[in-house]
């Protein structure tokens, strides 16, 4: 019997599978979580610290750092843009 995957794209099995669309949201918050994390290491910001300054809770912020967690608000991320003097940019590819 053939694998009908052999020479076939990841992306096209994960498609097939259904698993596409999560998969891209967690390596995207996993870069997220990456950027926002190394940001606050250049400026020796503590989790306390970004969080009062997005004025909002410390597991708030926890949450949008935990690259597992898929979920985060466009609010969150403009929120946390602002905080960090960033600008937040969404695009569609």
């Amino acid at each position: 019997m053939r694998n009908k995957h052999i020479g076939s794209r990841f992306d096209g099995f994960l498609e097939e599978e259904g698993l596409l669309a999560e998969a891209e949201a967690t390596a995207i918050k996993r870069v997220i979580a990456y950027q926002i994390e190394k940001e606050m290491a250049e400026r020796h910001l503590s989790k306390s610290a970004l969080a009062r300054m997005m004025r909002t809770s410390r597991s708030s912020l926890d949450r949008l750092l935990d690259p597992d967690n898929a979920s985060v608000t466009l609010l969150t991320l403009q929120s946390v843009a602002l905080a960090l003097g960033k600008r937040l940019e969404v695009h569609l590819a």
